[in-house]
């Protein structure tokens, strides 16, 4: 069997689909990675997969170049012959979609890790965008080889109602899940030292719609009322999203004092040790990998009641604390609760660990995510000796 999984970035194959790759060729399965170019492309061919260019550009949107991109690709399927196509992201999942069924490949999934900027910015460009998005959706996907898994029960809502999709041909797999040996419990006792400073965290790319205004407007309340709090912001501006925050904007709220900015950050659970809360004001999410990762490292949540965000706190709030969104107040009130509570901050870093051993260890998702590929395929994956692997017998 041999698995494509084509990405927006080679960074997003790197970090999020790894272990996926991996489990794929422990099972016999040969592994092609596909993504426009970058500095990660080296380490996944350093991992030992093939890695091949598609020269997309996320910003694009000339009907020409995209043809051009979509015929590419398909030539590239054409010559790989791959059983199933696994395709991440909408742009991705589009294109991939289209090409593989030009080439008649056997399985074609598309994973659409929340609806993005065409679905959350207010902006003129993305309601402009979203009926030819939707026009997109409806000529690429479903079929009775596709299968569309989104990360949480309000994309599946959107699917299920779409009069292109059949119900069959939607699936609901909670994220990526997180590697519990690298993302491990933490000593949580230092949080109680009211003497310190309350560590939060912001660690995502930094665009808008991931709350970083309110993020700000919230430090500057609380640097005012109550200073004995620390604001990073972990990540950095991604010139392919129209709704990205500039380095100039960033350096500035650096300048003043508001918050400590600490760029792209390649050691997320050494970072998530030096920290207590994290805090991520999203206005809609597929289900965000930084929040499960944070908990499965024992730290506290304050995150918004929204799409992809609200699937990783309880409704009881014992393992997190919610807050609407765009509402930069309330997200500063919930702040201070945790810096005046410091064993509530404890009590739910703990609770937001238990939920993650139980829901989001990558091995579910993993596994979930095999047997879709089996499904479309009516093939079993099953692990290969490791002997056998080395040879190179087939499976």
């Amino acid at each position: 069997m041999k698995v494509v999984l084509f990405a927006n970035t080679e960074w997003y194959l790197y970090n999020f689909k790894l272990s996926l790759a991996h489990e794929l060729r422990d099972r016999g399965c040969d592994v092609v990675l596909l993504s426009p170019p970058g500095e990660y492309a080296a380490r996944l061919e350093q991992a030992g997969f093939v890695w091949r260019e598609v020269p997309m550009h996320r910003r694009s949107i000339n009907p020409f170049r995209e043809l051009r991109v979509i015929m590419q690709l398909s030539k590239l399927l054409a010559a790989e012959k791959p059983d199933v196509v696994h395709n991440f992201t909408i742009k991705c999942a589009v294109y991939g979609s289209i090409a593989s069924k030009l080439v008649g490949t056997r399985g074609i999934v598309n994973s659409i890790a929340g609806l993005g900027f065409v679905f959350t910015s207010r902006k003129l460009l993305a309601r402009l965008l979203q009926p030819v998005v939707k026009g997109l959706f409806r000529v690429s996907l479903g079929g009775v080889r596709s299968t569309v898994i989104v990360q949480n029960p309000d994309d599946l809502a959107f699917f299920n109602s779409a009069d292109w999709l059949k119900a069959r041909e939607v699936c609901l797999i909670k994220g990526s899940g997180v590697s519990l040996t690298r993302f491990r419990d933490r000593d949580r006792q230092s949080v109680l030292d009211r003497s310190k400073p309350l560590r939060l965290v912001l660690a995502a790319r930094l665009l808008w719609d991931k709350g970083v205004r309110e993020f700000i407007d919230a430090a500057k309340y609380l640097k005012a009322e109550s200073p004995n709090c620390r604001f990073i912001l972990a990540g950095t501006p991604d010139g392919g999203n129209p709704n990205s925050v500039s380095d100039e904007q960033i350096q500035k709220w650096q300048s003043e004092g508001i918050v400590e900015w600490l760029g792209h950050v390649s050691d997320m659970p050494k970072l998530f040790d030096e920290v207590d809360v994290i805090v991520l004001p999203s206005y809609r999410e597929g289900l965000p990998k930084s929040l499960i990762e944070a908990a499965a490292c024992g730290l506290a949540i304050v995150t918004t009641d929204a799409p992809g965000c609200k699937e990783v706190v309880n409704d009881d709030g014992k393992n997190g604390l919610l807050v609407p969104v765009r509402d930069a107040l309330a997200l500063a009130r919930a702040i201070q609760r945790l810096e005046e509570d410091r064993t509530l901050c404890m009590s739910l870093g703990e609770a937001a660990r238990e939920r993650v051993l139980l829901e989001f260890d990558e091995r579910i998702v993993i596994d979930k995510t095999i047997a879709v590929y089996e499904q479309l395929t009516n093939v079993t994956f099953q692990r290969v000796a490791p002997e056998v692997q080395q040879a190179g017998i087939p499976s």
